[in-house]
């Protein structure tokens, strides 16, 4: 029989969220184990090692907030790539030592509740068995990655990678090499390998409205001079709405006259970054004219950049595919100039459908078979819930909760459902997760719930589960949200799980920002937890 290993806290993920909990725990002079299914700490960036993978927020603010994990440390790029990232959790782990905390290659596979005795049974793929009072989800919003059902995919003769689960040496030189799908990851993959392969073949359903990266490298002592400034950013960070250090602008369009917006425009584009979604009119997101304006705007500056008429339309149409920034935008560095090379070919899967996977290649719906040595996967995951979902986590009930979800994710604050005591989740379903820079929201949540956990350490609370109706009533709010604004406007989006055949079209985040998420979840503790049912022992 397997021995039971006890702990206060079990925590599934070793990223930002993962760490974060596990730190902050600690302090509490509770008990904790992370439990993670990779071999290395930093989460979507232990597996995200993709040519050209790399971070779309500015290094100041994608890491921890905690002084004795910046003052002596650097990055060398303001947008750092997977390598800068796994060598800033070394160096986290070498400050305050993680990994004695952590169970490495160690996959969940199931956690249940036990109501008599208040106390999550989790359990690992390989048989080990762990039992606490606290289960904390840091799985992050794209762990389950997404494989479509292509026929014929295992005929290929050639080598086929995804780009979530990439090996640690790859040499494309001089390959015929195809990739499917123009998301963020393969945006980054296209305009790192194009300069090395024989021959680039790139399948497009939707054309990405991608922004300039302006990436640079950064000295050791430009950062110095900058990191008096980091508290500020730091505590900034709760008071907009993405989590950036600049913000949405409230002012009514109808009050701007054109000459004003064409200058804000041009300023957010030359800033770079998530400036001209993040940092543009709060109207962007519910006045189709207006979103219409800045499609205009970026298409007119994208086109500039490709000279052929034929691939101007493909990548940048004069009708837009959604309105501008309900889907996430992908920050470039030369993703327009590499279609321009000689080897790079372009094909529109909505006139030319993939038929199949053949022994050499790749078959689209014109009769066209596409000769190819390796095919990349860019085909994204099961967003957002599928972390989640893919544990069998069974509560109060004994249902799982992807029996749950099936009908759609319902949740109280975007990080508990009813049913599950003592089961929080971080950067999940229902919060603000990818509207905002990522430790942003993450270490708001994860601060939210340790404060709940040392209330209820404080006052002898033995479990705390949301209740239906407030679970009903967040879940409907988030809806509501949702149907506001244009987000339905996008035909398949992963932010509304269309991406995933099958799943529920849905809002899956919250989609008003930080600030009135904070609210509500602020409003909510200090109203001694409202919403959530509290248990007492022997109660």
């Amino acid at each position: 029989m397997t021995d039971t290993q006890e702990y206060d806290i079990i925590i599934v993920g070793a990223g930002f969220a993962g760490v974060h909990q596990l730190l902050n725990v600690r302090k509490l002079g509770l008990t904790a184990k992370i439990l993670e299914a990779g071999g290395g700490l930093a989460g979507t960036w232990y597996w995200n090692r993709y040519p050209g993978a790399r971070v779309d927020s500015e290094m100041p603010i994608y890491q921890f907030s905690d002084p004795e994990l910046w003052k002596d440390w650097s990055f060398t790029e303001y947008y750092p790539d997977w390598r800068g990232i796994q060598a800033y959790f070394r160096y986290v782990d070498q400050k305050l030592d993680v990994k004695r905390d952590v169970l490495f290659n160690s996959r969940v596979a199931s956690a249940h509740w036990n109501d008599s005795v208040n106390r999550w049974t989790v359990t690992t793929e390989d048989g080990r068995v762990f039992r606490a009072q606290f289960l904390s989800l840091c799985t992050g919003i794209g762990s389950k990655y997404h494989v479509p059902d292509f026929k014929g995919l295992d005929t290929f003769k050639g080598e086929v990678h995804h780009t979530a689960r990439w090996p640690e040496e790859y040499d494309f030189t001089g390959k015929r090499a195809g990739i499917i799908g123009t998301g963020a990851t393969g945006v980054q993959v296209i305009q790192e390998i194009a300069p090395v392969v024989d021959h680039l073949t790139v399948f497009q359903r939707t054309p990405n409205l991608t922004l300039p990266m302006r990436q640079r490298k950064i000295s050791v002592e430009e950062q110095k001079k900058m990191k008096d400034l980091y508290p500020i950013l730091y505590r900034r960070r709760y008071q907009t709405f993405a989590g950036f250090p600049y913000d949405l602008d409230p002012k009514p369009v109808a009050d701007t006259t054109p000459e004003e917006r064409a200058l804000a425009f041009e300023d957010q584009w030359e800033k770079g970054g998530f400036h001209l979604w993040f940092g543009s009119y709060t109207e962007l997101y519910t006045n189709q004219k207006f979103n219409d304006e800045v499609y205009a705007f970026w298409r007119e500056k994208v086109r500039k950049r490709i000279p052929d008429p034929e691939l101007q339309e493909k990548l940048a149409p004069m009708r837009p595919p959604h309105p501008f920034g309900v889907r996430r935008p992908s920050l470039e560095q030369r993703y327009y100039e590499v279609y321009s090379q000689p080897n790079v070919t372009l094909i529109d899967i909505n006139t030319a459908a993939i038929e199949e996977i053949t022994p050499k290649g790749l078959k689209t719906s014109d009769g066209v078979e596409h000769e190819l040595d390796v095919l990349v996967l860019a085909t994204g995951f099961d967003m957002v819930t599928g972390g989640i979902t893919s544990i069998d986590i069974r509560g109060q009930d004994g249902i799982p909760i992807k029996e749950k979800w099936a009908d759609g994710v319902q949740s109280y604050l975007g990080l508990a459902s009813a049913t599950y005591p003592n089961m929080f989740w971080i950067y999940g379903p229902q919060s603000p997760s990818s509207f905002s820079n990522g430790p942003s929201s993450i270490e708001y949540t994860s601060e939210w719930i340790i404060n709940c956990i040392k209330h209820m350490k404080d006052k002898n609370i033995s479990s705390i589960v949301p209740t239906e109706e407030a679970q009903h009533a967040y879940s409907e709010h988030v809806d509501q949200l949702g149907a506001a604004g244009l987000w339905l406007g996008a035909k398949t989006s992963w932010y509304l799980g269309t991406n995933i055949k099958g799943k529920k079209t849905q809002m899956l985040q919250f989609p008003s920002g930080i600030p009135p998420y904070a609210k509500l979840c602020n409003d909510s503790a200090s109203k001694g937890y409202e919403g959530f049912h509290l248990k007492h022992p022997h109660a």
